[in-house]
């Protein structure tokens, strides 16, 4: 997605391929649980340079993914030209959080520090998050000012490994060894 789009839209899915003949499409979706997607409306697809609606007239789970209809395609050789375009939605559009609770693409892009004795190390920022069953996991790239050029992945614990995050200053503090 284009810059500007992403900075008001979040990305929530993308159309993976097709499913039968009358317009539906297979939706690998981005949400917790997969069947959220299906619950927004507004949906926009950037194509052409340019953001156009979509809407989903009727969907389901099917397998481990989802099947939706495309509300005006009713034909396979018309929904196959939205295959591999992502799917976005108004950021506002997304449910509140409780205290202490993050969606992913508000820690990216956060800066992350240890405590040494030497004092606070930059060891870079948040690029993107991994999901791994047991907990989630960041995965920090190097940024200016950083310790190193390493990429490290740290596990989301908040608690234990993440002792703090600060949203206005973009910063997550971790108990984390600079050398690992």
């Amino acid at each position: 997605m284009s810059e500007a789009v992403a900075s008001d839209r979040l990305v929530i899915g993308r159309i993976t391929g097709c499913y039968g003949i009358k317009g539906w499409v297979k939706i690998h979706s981005y949400t917790e649980p997969m069947e959220n997607f299906l619950d927004y409306g507004g949906w926009m697809v950037e194509r052409r340079g340019g953001l156009e609606a979509i809407e989903f007239d009727s969907g389901r789970r099917q397998g481990k993914g989802l099947v939706a209809h495309i509300r005006g395609i009713d034909d396979r050789n018309l929904a196959e030209t939205f295959q591999g375009l992502e799917v976005s939605v108004e950021g506002d559009m997304l449910p509140a959080l409780e205290e202490g609770d993050y969606y992913w693409h508000q820690l990216q892009g956060m800066q992350v520090w240890c405590g040494t004795e030497q004092g606070q190390v930059l060891l870079g920022e948040v690029d993107y998050l991994l999901e791994t069953g047991a907990n989630d996991v960041l995965v920090i790239k190097a940024c200016e000012g950083s310790i190193d050029q390493r990429e490290r992945l740290i596990p989301w614990l908040p608690g234990t490994t993440v002792r703090q995050v600060d949203e206005t200053a973009g910063r997550i503090e971790v108990d984390w060894f600079p050398e690992d």
